[in-house]
This record gives structure tokens, C-alpha cells and sequence, in this order.
């Protein structure tokens, strides 16, 4: 076999520390089953500490919203709530969340309410004092219906906005939009009648804000909407409206693979393999985008980019750094002279190295067709690690049961390999990965393989109980002493050491 294409995960402290605790991992499975969550509570405090580390360096002020959607765990949501209520919120975008948000410990003036909602969620956001950000004028029309129906007070609210043109686009020839054209928000070019309607809706409604979130991680994009955004809030204050923040979305990535060179090896050999100048990668010669026309490769990489030398607190110290295209500032500086706050809805990057899944191999071997291929089939199926559906691709780390013979010629023994990671469900599609991954040696039944860094959309995102399958329970962990305890993701609290002990 040709030499292995690893794609190695990003691991950091103490993430790193848990993975060398083996043994409790594989206690942890023993006891709870097979798939399995592990989230570290105190990471996501230290992340959000990075990001208003950030804020201070840009001598910026505003709140950090944890976007909701990207986990389901109590732990991580109740860690943030007892964080500093003027430095972070949280951004749900359902009923559900925002109950979950409020049980949580989560007060409404620190809760965002975003995304489209229905008639029930907009009457409990405006009936705790959450922040609104408006999806659309027609839900602006049913918000403030709400409000004078039921007596409310005035609901804080901030305008999404959506097609930012290029700084030299107009109406007609020559206009180009910054990113792919979104479904949510309103459109630039229809500013005015939302002005308009926020003013006749003033008695049920405050505008504090002006919103966006571009389908891109490029930069210059992102400055660019930023600017308008300052743009039009000047506007707004010429209408008689006092908007005085700019909440710029998420979307600040997650570096998930360790070494950029491994990357760049994998996604070359890619290519080869499309055009069959190498052996297949992926299962039936799958090309995650890319396809072979004449000789040519055609298409583009469907793939979140696993190597990224600027992501999460990195990457909004640099979009805050970039000199802008109009007005000739820096974002950050353009914020700061124009007295505005900066809100930001972090979501895959606030939870970021806070998490793993892990999934016992249940059985191993060849697959009668590639060459010392094998497949090893998972206690766990592809919506209890959905890192495929969302483009993410790394290699799980082995953890070996403690009595594993590791050079008795069989199972278990041997130097790297390639293997296809399936599922528990009776299905063809039910692949883990569709990349054929390798591993520094051949596991064998008993062993576990920990997907590293799934806090962030991966590992709860799309689970479900197909053929009555188990979805994976989710535990808090935490440091102690030299070892580690846990408590069950519910049953966490700030106030408390897992297990139940005062802190």
C-alpha cells in the first residue's frame, strides 16, 4: 500500500490530556454504551475568554452569543451562563432552545432570538426581554402585533441585513454580490422600506442593531458588509432611528487537522485519484466534488477546509485587522471611531477542542476488493458523528483496550493501514466517512476510535434512533488531581464538580 495519507487531528490541552486517559475512556463506554459524547465544560469558557481577549486588544465592547444550534448539551450552555452577563449571551433559534436557554440559567436580556420564527417563539422572546433579530419585515409585522396585543414593553431588535453588493456595485450593470445570495435577512437594496416599517412600528419596537451572516469565510467579504453596515446605520440615524451595535454572525471556523502539509498531500492525492493516476481514496472511488472529463479535473472540493492557520479568535483579530475597502479604516478602528459594539455569534468556533464522540469497533475485516483494505464496522452510525454532512474530515484516534495483544499476528498487530469506517445500520450509505482512513495499525474488537473536536455541529447535529439504534448519552468531564471525573451532561452545574460534590 502506498504511504499512509494521514489527516491527524488537531489536539490541544486539555483535550489531549483526556485522550491519554484511556482507560477511563474506555470505562466511560463500558458503563454508558456505545456511542458516546465527552465534553469538557471549562473549554468553552477558556474559548470564550480568547474571543474577549480580542475585544480588548480592538478596545471594543459588545457580547459574544454562543450560536445554540451547534450543540444540545446543558453543560456547555450552563458554563456560559455563568460567565460575565455583559460579555456573553446566547443565540437560540427555536422555542426549544430558547427554553433551554432560560433553564439553563440564561436571563432573556442576554438571549438572542434568531433564525425564522414562529408565533410561539416570537410571543416568549418578547415576553422575556430577548433581543429579536428580525429574519424578514413580515415577521417585524407579527412582532409588533404581539407586542400591542399582549402589553408588552418594547422589544429590542436588530435588523438582518443580506445582498451587500460590492463597494463599487450599483443598481443595474456592474453590481456583484459579496457572497451566494441568502434566504435570510433583507436585502440590501430593500433598506428603505425596512427603515420605513421599523418607524411605524416604533411604539412596539427598538432598533439597537444591524445584522449579517455571509455564507463565506472570506475576508474581504466580510470587512465589506461590515462597512455598509456602518454605512447604513449612519442612515438610520438620519431617519430618527438610534441603532448603536453591528453583530457580524459566526463563521470563524475551526482548524481540525493538525499539520497544513498533510492536508495538502491528501486533497493532491484527491485529484490523482479522480483521474485514476492512483488508487481510489474513498469508497467506490467517491470524489467529494471533483470529477474526471476527458483528462481533466472539473468541479469544485466540497470540503470544509481542515487546515486553517487563522480560525475562531484568530480569525476576528485578523477580519478587525484588515484595512477597509471605502472608508479607509480598519474594521475594528471603524467601530471604535463610530462608537458601535460588535456582537458576534460564534458557534463551531466556541466549542471548539470542548468535545469527542466515541464508538467501540465491533468487527473487523477485509473488504474483497482493495487490496489489505478492511472495514471496521462502528457501535455508533453517520448521524452520531455528522462530520462527513458538513465536509470535515480528520482521522479518529485508537485507543486500544488495555488487554489487546498487539504483535500476536492476528487482529490488532501489524503498522499502518487503510480501513472504511461503516456504521450499525443496515444501509449502504451508512458510512462514517467516506475517505478511506489510516490508522497506525489494525484495530480489532473492543477497541475504541475517538472522533476528537465534535462538539461543533458534529456530534448531536443529526442524531437520531433509526432501527431503534441507541443515539449517543453525552457526559461533562473535568480534571481532578491526576485523574478525571464525569457526571451526566444533564446533570452538570457551575456551582458543582462533577459527581455531585460542592465546588
Amino acid at each position: 500500500m502506498d504511504v499512509p495519507l494521514y489527516l491527524r487531528p488537531r489536539v490541544e490541552p486539555p483535550l489531549a490530556s483526556l485522550l491519554g486517559a484511556a482507560p477511563f475512556l474506555h470505562s466511560l463506554v463500558d458503563a454508558l454504551g456505545s456511542p458516546l459524547n465527552v465534553l469538557l465544560p471549562e473549554t468553552v469558557a477558556e474559548n470564550a475568554a480568547r474571543f474577549r481577549a480580542v475585544y480588548r486588544r480592538h478596545r471594543l465592547t459588545g457580547r459574544i452569543y454562543f450560536a445554540h444550534k451547534a450543540n444540545r448539551s446543558s453543560a456547555l450552555v450552563r458554563r456560559l451562563a455563568a460567565e460575565d452577563p455583559a460579555a456573553v449571551g446566547i443565540d437560540v433559534a427555536s422555542l426549544e432552545e430558547l427554553r433551554h436557554a432560560l433553564g439553563c440559567g440564561f436571563t432573556g436580556d442576554r438571549v438572542m432570538a434568531t433564525g425564522p420564527k414562529d408565533a410561539e417563539f416570537l410571543w416568549l422572546a418578547a415576553r422575556v426581554g430577548a433581543t429579536v433579530n428580525l429574519d424578514s419585515p413580515g415577521e417585524l409585522d407579527r412582532l409588533a402585533g404581539l407586542v400591542r396585543g399582549h402589553g408588552f414593553g418594547r422589544v429590542r431588535v436588530l435588523a438582518r441585513l443580506s445582498g451587500f453588493e460590492s463597494a463599487d456595485g450599483k443598481n443595474g450593470a456592474g453590481t456583484r454580490l459579496l457572497s451566494r445570495r441568502s434566504r435570510f435577512g433583507t436585502p440590501v437594496r430593500d433598506a428603505d422600506a425596512l427603515w420605513a416599517a421599523l418607524e411605524r412600528h416604533a411604539d412596539a419596537v427598538e432598533l439597537v442593531g444591524l445584522a449579517y451572516h455571509l455564507d463565506t469565510t472570506g475576508l474581504e467579504e466580510k470587512a465589506r458588509a461590515l462597512e455598509q453596515c456602518v454605512l447604513l446605520m449612519d442612515a438610520c440615524r438620519r431617519r430618527g432611528l438610534a441603532p448603536r451595535a453591528v453583530d457580524i454572525g459566526g463563521g470563524f471556523g475551526v482548524g481540525y487537522v493538525a499539520d497544513a502539509g498533510e492536508w495538502q498531500r491528501w486533497t493532491t492525492a484527491l485529484s490523482e485519484a479522480v483521474l485514476g493516476g492512483r488508487p481510489p481514496l474513498t469508497w467506490r472511488g467517491h470524489g467529494y466534488g471533483l470529477r474526471n472529463e476527458g483528462g481533466t479535473v472539473r468541479g469544485t472540493m466540497a470540503l470544509y477546509p481542515g487546515h486553517r492557520p487563522h480560525a475562531g479568535p484568530g480569525y476576528l483579530d485578523e477580519l478587525l485587522s484588515l484595512p477597509a475597502p471605502v472608508l479607509g479604516r480598519e474594521p475594528g478602528t471603524l467601530l471604535l471611531e463610530h462608537l458601535h459594539d460588535l456582537h458576534i455569534e460564534p458557534g463551531r468556533s466556541l466549542v471548539d477542542q470542548c468535545g469527542l464522540s466515541l464508538a467501540r469497533v465491533l468487527d473487523v475485516r477485509s473488504t474483497g476488493e482493495e487490496p489489505g483494505a478492511h472495514l471496521v464496522r462502528l457501535g455508533m452510525n453517520a448521524g452520531d458523528v455528522s462530520l462527513e454532512e458538513h465536509g470535515v474530515l480528520m482521522d479518529p484516534v485508537l485507543l486500544p483496550r488495555g488487554d489487546a495483544r498487539q504483535d500476536d499476528g492476528r487482529e490488532g498487530a501489524g503498522g499502518p493501514v487503510g480501513v472504511h469506517l461503516v456504521g450499525n445500520l443496515c444501509l449502504e450509505a451508512d458510512l462514517i466517512t467516506r475517505r478511506l482512513v489510516f490508522l497506525p495499525r489494525l484495530p480489532r474488537a473492543g477497541d475504541v476510535l475517538a472522533f476528537v473536536n465534535t462538539a461543533g455541529y458534529a456530534m448531536d447535529f443529526h442524531a437520531h434512533q433509526a432501527q431503534r439504534q441507541p443515539s449517543a448519552r453525552t457526559v461533562a468531564v473535568e480534571r481532578e488531581g491526576d485523574s478525571w471525573r464525569w457526571c451526566p451532561d444533564e446533570d452538570y452545574w457551575p456551582i458543582t464538580h462533577p459527581g455531585g460534590t460542592p465546588a
